[in-house]
This record gives C-alpha cells, sequence and structure tokens, in this order.
C-alpha cells in the first residue's frame, strides 16, 4: 500500500509520547464524529478551529507546554524584555491622553512574560491603566500567567491584572493589543481549478484526515473575486491559498464597545499584493511541532500549532470597517527603533555582566534582523479619537497596502 504524503511528514517529526498520543487520538476520534456527522466532510477552518480550540483538546485549550525552548514556538516576549518594554513606550502616550480610568486588554497573554514588562514599564513612565486585561483561552496558560505575575510584580501591579473570558463587554476606553493572535485563527483555504474557485475540506480515507477541494460557497467566493480585483488580476489556475472572510467581524467583536483609543497588532505576514504573489502559489499555511516547522497541518490533531500568515491590507480594511483610523502599519524593526529601542541598547550597553550583554545583544538581533524577526513581522495600529500615529514614524508602511 503507497504511503500517503501526510504519513510521511508525520513520520519526520519527533514522536510525542503515550500520553500525547492517546490525547490526540481523542481528539481526533471527535473530529471524526463531526466529520460524519456533517456528511463526510468538514471545511478546513472547521478542522483548524476543532485542533487548536476544541474545549479540553484543542492545543490552546488543552494543558501541553506550547511557547519556550520546552514547548513548540517563541514569541517575542518570550526572548527578554526589550519587545515589551518599547511596546509599552508605544502605547504610554495613549494611555495619558485617555486618562487613570483607561484600561488595556491584551489578547492571548502567552506565559505572562509581556505583561510582566509591560506593567513595569507603563509604571516608569507614568502611564499605568486602571485595568490590566488578559483574554486567555488556554486555562494552563492562565495559570502559567498567573503564577509568573504574582511572583514577579508588586502587589499593587499585580491587582490591576484581571482574566477575562471575552471582549470587554460595556463601553471602554484604552488599548487593546494583539502580538501573534490574528495567524491562528481558523483560515479558509481555497484554490482555482479551471476559472473556479474552490474550498479545502477534510475528509477522512481509511481513518486518516486528507483534504478535498469542493465548489466555494457564495462567502468564499465573493471573498476571493474581491482579492482578484483589488490585485487587479486574476489568480492562476491552480493557485492555492487562504482568507479570513470573517476577519471584519473579529476586529469589531474584539474591540467591542471601545469609544476612545488604540488597537496595536503584531504578527508575521505581507502586504496583500505580496501575500498573494504568483510565487506563493500555495499559500502560507503551516504548523509547528517542537520547534519544526511543516506543512502536514492535519498531522497529531490538538498536539501541533496550526497558523498561517496576515493579510496586513485586509487588516487595515478590516480596522477601518470597524471605524477607526489606520494610525500606521511597519516593520518589527522599525517599530521597535521609533518606540525606545535606542534607550534600550544604552542600557545594554551599560550592563556590567558580560554574558547577560551577550544575551540581551542578541535578543536584538533576533527581534530587528531581518533574517529573523525584524522585516518578517509587522505592526499595524489603528486608533480612535486618540493619537497613536508617533509610534510608526520610524519606516511607515502604510503606502504598500
Amino acid at each position: 500500500m503507497p504511503i500517503h504524503p501526510a504519513q510521511r511528514a508525520a513520520a519526520a517529526l519527533p514522536t510525542p509520547d503515550a500520553d500525547a498520543q492517546a490525547h490526540s487520538a481523542r481528539l481526533a476520534q471527535a473530529i471524526r464524529s463531526e466529520i460524519d456527522a456533517a456528511g463526510g466532510a468538514i471545511p478546513f477552518a472547521r478542522f483548524m478551529e476543532l485542533a487548536l480550540y476544541a474545549p479540553g483538546l484543542g492545543y490552546y485549550s488543552a494543558g501541553a507546554t506550547k511557547i519556550g525552548e520546552a514547548g513548540d514556538f517563541v514569541t517575542a516576549p518570550e526572548l527578554g524584555p526589550v519587545f515589551a518594554a518599547c511596546v509599552a513606550d508605544a502605547v504610554a502616550p495613549v494611555l495619558r491622553q485617555l486618562g487613570p480610568e483607561a484600561l488595556m486588554l491584551e489578547l492571548g497573554g502567552g506565559t505572562g512574560a509581556f505583561a510582566q514588562v509591560a506593567l513595569m514599564r507603563l509604571m516608569e513612565l507614568d502611564a499605568l491603566p486602571s485595568r490590566y486585561l488578559i483574554l486567555e483561552p488556554s486555562a494552563e496558560l492562565r495559570q502559567r500567567q498567573r503564577a509568573r505575575l504574582f511572583e514577579r510584580l508588586h502587589p499593587m501591579l499585580f491587582e490591576l491584572v484581571e482574566w477575562v473570558d471575552g471582549p470587554v463587554p460595556h463601553d471602554w476606553n484604552g488599548v487593546l493589543f494583539a502580538n501573534e493572535v490574528i495567524d491562528a485563527l481558523p483560515t479558509t483555504r481555497f484554490s482555482i481549478r479551471g476559472h473556479e474557485v474552490m474550498e479545502q475540506y477534510v475528509v477522512l480515507e481509511d481513518g486518516r484526515f486528507v483534504p478535498q477541494w469542493r465548489p466555494a460557497d457564495s462567502m468564499l467566493l465573493q471573498a476571493v473575486r474581491f482579492i482578484e480585483r483589488r490585485l487587479g488580476r486574476e489568480l492562476p489556475d491552480g493557485y492555492a491559498s487562504e482568507v479570513l472572510p470573517q476577519l471584519p467581524y473579529w476586529v469589531q467583536a474584539v474591540a467591542g464597545g471601545m469609544q476612545r483609543g488604540a488597537m496595536l497588532f503584531v504578527d508575521y505576514g505581507y502586504a496583500r499584493g505580496e501575500f498573494y504573489a504568483d510565487d506563493r502559489s500555495d499559500g502560507t499555511l503551516r504548523a509547528y511541532y517542537r520547534h519544526r516547522m511543516h506543512d502536514d497541518v492535519l498531522a497529531w490533531p490538538g498536539l501541533q500549532d496550526i497558523t498561517a500568515s496576515v493579510d496586513f491590507t485586509a487588516l487595515g480594511e478590516a480596522g477601518l470597517s470597524a471605524g477607526f483610523d489606520l494610525a500606521g502599519y511597519c516593520s518589527q524593526a522599525s517599530f521597535l527603533l521609533g518606540n525606545g529601542l535606542a534607550a534600550v541598547l544604552s542600557r545594554i550597553e551599560q550592563i556590567d555582566d558580560d554574558t547577560e550583554r551577550l544575551r540581551r545583544t542578541q535578543e536584538v538581533k533576533r527581534l530587528t534582523l531581518p533574517g529573523e524577526m525584524g522585516e518578517r513581522f509587522q505592526a499595524m495600529g489603528f486608533s480612535r479619537d486618540v493619537d497613536f500615529g508617533a509610534a510608526f514614524l520610524a519606516g511607515d508602511l502604510s503606502y504598500r497596502l
């Protein structure tokens, strides 16, 4: 019997231990049951949603370590304090404009490393919010965040932190921050086949999850044709990629009743013209498992991260449709350089411990060099009745959108 490509990709990965395999098997069975109930197929976006967020079983809602050297990937705040300190410098003027009742909402708090540094830096800048809210879907990560912040923050700062289950449910003023969140939204996969738009589904083949293309519904069809109109060209036959038709609704939902304030999103991605470039003919979807990137996104559900790059043009359109102004768009390197990185570098140079000074220097390099995070990651800001544009004066790329 020939080996399925998914089996070959999965075989090249480190083998999960018995407990992890049993966990994945439980989630896989739940997905199979949903596929059967749906008549034999579910959209890939639904598979991704279940694989990442199924209660108690999904990658982000179960208890396995995800972030850091012992997990599957490392985010900017986990490298050290530089990233969070610079973000705090960027949003502090907004919080001061809004006054003492301003809130700060962080989507997906990771290990709590960002909140720890950001709160300490905001206190130094006399720009503390009245409450620091963390919307975190993972119970395990909530516990890690709570333990870290309780141990490392002054009690006065820790008292500001509150974990919430959803967006702010009432009118509010403040700052919303999301680092590497949009890339984990369940994405729709599409392909052009004979000038027709097709959607990727997941079906069962001998008990395995395999992809299958089916005609797109009207919502996806309109989304892809909109992309083509904006690009000024048709996507070629055989082209496959991703799109988030729900992005405008998601942005509006997470902003909730924000009356005045700013939103800041940092993620890896591209402006639309580059996202849908001809040479990116199979999209950006990939999986991360034990710091290995691969393309078998259907393997080991619940044990690996599934992610797609962000179309920042679409994010800009979503923010505008939600009633915000575009404050700016730039690379992560430019954003950090424009928001306090020079002062951070000056402090690093004054560190007496050679090992610590080298570690901080390496952290800055990973955050800013083009071959590391500096160009692959982008920052986009939105504002409503506040001035947030100064945060993007270094290297603004809004003209690319």
